[in-house]
């Protein structure tokens, strides 16, 4: 009785309060738009796809004005520096993700007794090397900011750290995305001729 009695206490002030001061607004800045972007504890498709779907959006959004950056700017300087390293990061995280989301689609190994969803397995690697090659694209892009932002190198934002540490292993060559990207369709062309090899006699 007392819980029926609290919930028709709150349907009573719900139903009471004034709701017109609350107001939906947009998302219309890269920094409010990168906030959508949270890594799940299960990588499924579709939740890898929905974080590609934020991230597309922010590279297509404007910044934000300095004073609402990530990182607390105080000079034109810092605030190029932070534009450059915010674009690289955020391509970076669009590889990761297709490469996350092609090896969903990769097979790794054609064993014999494959065969008879060979078709259906030759489809599902030429997704995986679709999505293999839009990490591609996306590398480049980051590859691009990276070298943007060589002129600012001896800056250093607190709260971006990790984006300074990004760039430096990207111009150091410890961080190459072209290499495992490269790998992977090399192994994935290996995986379909050995699938298209297949017949009936080989199973």
């Amino acid at each position: 009785m007392r819980r029926i009695f609290s919930l028709w206490a709150i349907f009573l002030i719900f139903l009471t309060t004034d709701n017109s001061s609350v107001h939906a607004y947009r998302l219309i800045y890269k920094e409010q738009l990168y906030e959508l972007y949270h890594v799940h504890l299960y990588q499924h498709p579709t939740r890898i796809a929905e974080n590609i779907y934020y991230l597309e959006q922010v590279l297509r959004a404007d910044f934000a004005n300095p004073l609402y950056a990530l990182a607390r700017i105080t000079t034109k300087k810092e605030w190029e520096w932070y534009r450059h390293l915010f674009m690289m990061h955020v391509n970076l995280k669009l590889v990761e993700l297709y490469l996350r989301w092609g090896s969903k689609y990769m097979k790794f190994e054609a064993y014999f007794y494959n065969y008879p969803w060979k078709r259906q397995n030759l489809e599902s690697l030429e997704k995986a090397e679709s999505l293999f090659r839009f990490a591609t694209v996306y590398w480049e892009e980051a590859l691009d900011y990276s070298d943007r932002a060589k002129d600012t190198r001896y800056l250093h934002l607190q709260d971006i750290q990790n984006w300074e540490d990004e760039h430096a292993r990207i111009q150091n060559g410890d961080l190459d995305y072209d290499f495992i990207i490269n790998s992977h369709l090399e192994k994935l062309k290996n995986v379909r001729e050995a699938f298209e090899e297949m017949d009936a006699s080989t199973y």
